[in-house]
């Protein structure tokens, strides 16, 4: 009888899987040896795995190149990073290696950028794409950014007030986007996304505000879908309205040259994931080229934001089970030593889910479980795993220590979750690991944060700590 959890996993799923595999019953990701890591730095921890994001931009990159080869597009292709997935510096420095581009949705975006021309990461040359609903503060530091010589840096229009903002600071004539107010799937409880101008009012606003503005030289449509890039009937709907919104576009205005189709690639979230990148990318560039074909206009260049795409695989958690709660006759509470709420914010906030896989004891029995955070909060749990709602983990057994790993949470969560601050029920913030490879492809280790002292939660708090 197949009882072990290997079994479970074996006759699941196709295993093991690119990242994933097994080692002495112990599993490794990434060929990271995963229980050495515990054993060095303890439990709980958060990793960065830095080579996966010079990794999945590649891809990306690679994807790009063989359908514009394919279809002989006759635009160029330029990959942006969405800072707000992940504003570390490990994070950026990584991603920049590799002739990327970066977007801004927020004032202090800005400075990181300027912290980053300061290193040499950036150049004058480099796309810095501002979105967001911009006030005084976000103006003002892209108005200084624009006036210090960022030759790309391209203020995404969010609202019609926003040229005015601009143009009463910067000096010299710049260039602009527009972003299309996409709408929402039926699901959501709105129509229309409150980011952006409607798809109606866009050519009525260029001719109103920029046509006859000589100071303003508009290059990109921006189009920008909530849910992401998948094969669904709404995405090349909007996909589908968003192209013939930049034709009437083109037609009047020379300068555009520029789609910006935002809305990121999805991740891998449970071991039977299944999506066709390449497909989808190649579909993209066919559907553009044969609407501009047919409506005898260029074809745009290419620009997309990914985010979590870009670093979300780079990260992963683990923790330990502490103890098993037997609540009644058939719910088993298996006790996390962190909190859900604080460290994976977004399997409370939106249940999300991640890979979720035990460390060690692959080869014994497993039960099914419950798993539940050190907060006193009801909400501090998580259960949307990849098996149908139901987790299943080995035995406890208390003197057999068992450790979980969750796996490509590597965007959103820090900043979610409140970074180095307060944590709810002053649980405090685990380790944090950045794993890479040296020249010769030898895993390196080092802390980037030791896990949260009371002295600096209490200090936050305002209390003296005796």
């Amino acid at each position: 009888m197949n009882t072990k959890y290997i079994d479970l996993i074996d006759q699941s799923f196709y295993f093991p899987q690119e990242e994933f595999k097994l080692e002495d019953n112990q599993l490794k990701f990434h060929d990271i040896d995963l229980m050495a890591l515990v054993e060095q730095y303890g439990a709980p921890l958060k990793f960065s795995y830095l080579p996966k994001i010079s990794e999945n931009i590649n891809r990306a990159k690679g994807w790009f190149a063989d359908a514009v080869k394919k279809h002989n597009y006759k635009g160029s292709y330029n990959y942006c990073y969405c800072t707000k997935s992940s504003h570390f510096k490990h994070v950026l420095d990584e991603a920049l290696k590799n002739d990327i581009h970066i977007e801004t949705s927020s004032a202090f975006d800005i400075n990181i950028v300027n912290k980053l021309k300061e290193n040499g990461k950036i150049t004058d040359e480099t796309f810095v794409i501002c979105n967001g609903f911009k006030r005084d503060q976000y103006i003002k530091n892209i108005t200084n950014l624009i006036n210090d010589g960022q030759k790309n840096c391209i203020p995404i229009i969010d609202n019609y007030e926003e040229i005015n903002l601009l143009t009463e600071g910067i000096k010299g004539d710049f260039k602009i986007g527009i972003r299309i107010a996409s709408e929402e799937e039926p699901k959501f409880e709105f129509y229309t996304s409150r980011l952006g101008i409607g798809y109606k009012n866009i050519v009525p606003f260029y001719e109103d505000q920029i046509k006859n503005n000589d100071q303003l030289e508009l290059k990109m449509l921006h189009f920008f879908i909530n849910t992401g890039i998948r094969d669904n009937a709404y995405y090349w709907n909007e996909m589908n309205k968003c192209l013939k919104v930049y034709i009437r576009l083109k037609k009047i205005c020379p300068s555009l040259d520029s789609l910006n189709i935002g809305g990121g690639f999805p991740i891998k979230n449970s071991l039977a994931f299944d999506y066709d990148y390449a497909y989808m990318v190649d579909e993209i560039i066919n559907q553009i080229k044969i609407t501009c074909d047919e409506a005898e206009v260029p074809v745009p260049n290419i620009f997309t934001e990914f985010g979590s795409f870009t670093v979300g695989e780079s990260g992963g958690a683990i923790y330990e089970v502490l103890y098993q709660k037997q609540q009644n006759d058939r719910e088993k509470w298996n006790m996390i030593n962190s909190s859900f709420i604080t460290t994976l914010p977004d399997t409370w906030a939106i249940s999300k889910r991640f890979i979720m896989l035990p460390v060690n004891r692959w080869d014994e029995e497993y039960e099914r479980v419950l798993l539940g955070g050190l907060t006193c909060d009801s909400d501090d749990y998580y259960n949307s795993e990849q098996h149908s709602n139901a987790i299943y983990l080995p035995r406890y057994k208390k003197d057999k220590p068992l450790f979980i790993g969750f796996f490509n949470t590597g965007a959103y969560q820090e900043t979610i979750g409140g970074y180095g601050g307060l944590q709810h029920c002053l649980i405090p913030q685990p380790k944090h690991i950045l794993i890479d490879r040296d020249e010769n492809g030898n895993l390196t280790t080092r802390i980037f944060n030791e896990q949260q002292k009371a002295e600096q939660l209490l200090k936050i708090l305002g209390y003296e700590y005796n």
